[in-house]
């Protein structure tokens, strides 16, 4: 298993309190579940690994880039989708996928397969008039543009209804199969739509330990 994503030293505090204190982790090709209670520090870990929070240790994607000296590098390779992503309210799904499609170099085409794939009908209304699975359905297409080697999906199903989920697991399968590893937190589990699972890992004690493999 080549090595796609390894961390060494991860420290990551807020003031005093620390959160993460993960001595040595790291994952090749798969799609990995992380588990974790309410306040474990998911969403902080998957923050930290998008290079959104400053941190002490070091982060390196495919053998080669680390986030510190290759930070450009790094954020092409890896997308985030957050939990409970917040836009600016006049902005609108049509604004913030033109702005990320070009910064991630999306190839030509991808920002339309995935509005289709996940029935963003709504490309000219604010995010301040949108619902929160509306949101939600954007920044999950959001985390799929570009050529990632690694998509993060925080609690990817929350607020969306049964056919966007749907749509979601056949982008994932798509993906994973061009080569993509995935990073999915959440309290339902994804077996039952047809998702091969890699491993599991627990974010307990500020650290992560594997509780099965398949």
């Amino acid at each position: 298993m080549s090595m796609t994503l390894q961390i060494l030293n991860l420290q990551q505090r807020y003031d005093d309190f620390e959160i993460l204190n993960i001595d040595s982790w790291e994952i090749g090709y798969g799609i990995f579940w992380i588990q974790g209670e309410n306040g474990a520090g998911k969403s902080t870990l998957f923050r930290t690994i998008a290079g959104m929070l400053p941190y002490t240790g070091s982060l390196t994607l495919d053998g080669k880039f680390d986030l510190k000296k290759h930070p450009v590098d790094f954020r092409l390779r890896l997308n985030l989708g957050e939990a409970e992503p917040l836009y600016p309210s006049f902005l609108t799904p049509a604004d913030l996928l033109e702005f990320v499609a070009e910064a991630k170099q999306s190839p030509a085409g991808q920002t339309a397969m995935l509005v289709d794939a996940l029935g963003i009908n709504y490309l000219q209304t604010p995010f301040g008039n949108c619902s929160s699975g509306m949101v939600k359905k954007l920044s999950l297409a959001l985390a799929f543009l570009g050529n990632p080697s690694v998509i993060i999906l925080d609690e990817p199903l929350i607020t969306i209804d049964r056919e966007a989920r749907l749509a979601l697991f056949k982008l994932i399968k798509s993906y994973h199969a061009d080569g993509v590893t995935f990073l999915l937190s959440s309290h339902e589990t994804f077996q039952q739509d047809g998702l091969d699972i890699s491993a599991t890992y627990l974010l307990k004690n500020k650290t992560l330990m594997q509780v099965s493999e398949q």
